[in-house]
């Protein structure tokens, strides 16, 4: 590897990323769903390249009552840059948009998710799995400080399944072994009903 290369967080094998993307706080002209297409446009600057965006779609805030409906979307980006650098990338964007992290789960501007990279594990499989079965109760309060892929809560979430499920189907988790497309079916079919395309 070139000293450019890991002076920029570069590694010479081109990562497979899975972006989910999300807000309920509109910032200007065009509400939401403008906000989102900026934002994917702001990561189709790159480095990297934007393979595939999924249809935008409104679905309740989470928890529910805790504020306006959501738009979320999906993308699918390819990228030599490694987890850690592309997050912070993404971390960027949200500022560039004004997003504020105050309240854990709480209304945004912005919300760019790195859902996974190929099938990496990280940091590891067991601290992957205690984040993945932490008790709702628990989510709300805590938070990682370290990344962890794949995302632990992908499994549980339709705003981030459906759309995924656009532009990454046959994309398997490494330790559930289930496919985005077998993940979305094993949701509650209310859940995925929630979910409305933005026409």
């Amino acid at each position: 590897m070139s000293k450019s290369k890991r002076e920029h967080g570069l590694q010479s094998v081109n990562h497979h990323f899975l972006i989910a993307l999300g807000g309920n706080i509109e910032a200007g002209p065009g509400g939401i769903a403008a906000t989102l297409t900026e934002a994917v446009e702001a990561l189709r600057a790159g480095p990297g390249q934007v393979t595939a965006v999924s249809p935008f779609y409104r679905s309740p805030a989470f928890p529910a009552g805790s504020g306006p409906d959501y738009i979320n979307a999906a993308l699918t980006l390819e990228s030599v840059e490694s987890p850690e650098v592309l997050l912070a990338r993404l971390h960027a964007v949200e500022q560039d948009f004004g997003r504020e992290r105050k309240t854990r789960w709480g209304a945004r501007v912005l919300d760019l998710d790195l859902i996974a990279c190929d099938g990496e594990i990280r940091p590891d499989t067991a601290t992957q799995t205690r984040w993945r079965s932490l008790p709702l109760a628990r989510q709300m309060a805590e938070a990682p400080g370290e990344l962890i892929l794949p995302h632990p809560r992908l499994q549980d979430r339709a705003f981030v399944l459906v759309p995924l499920a656009d532009v990454a189907p046959d994309w398997v988790h490494p330790l559930l072994c289930r496919s985005v497309a077998q993940m979305c079916r094993d949701l509650p079919a209310e859940d995925r009903r929630a979910l409305v395309p933005v026409t």
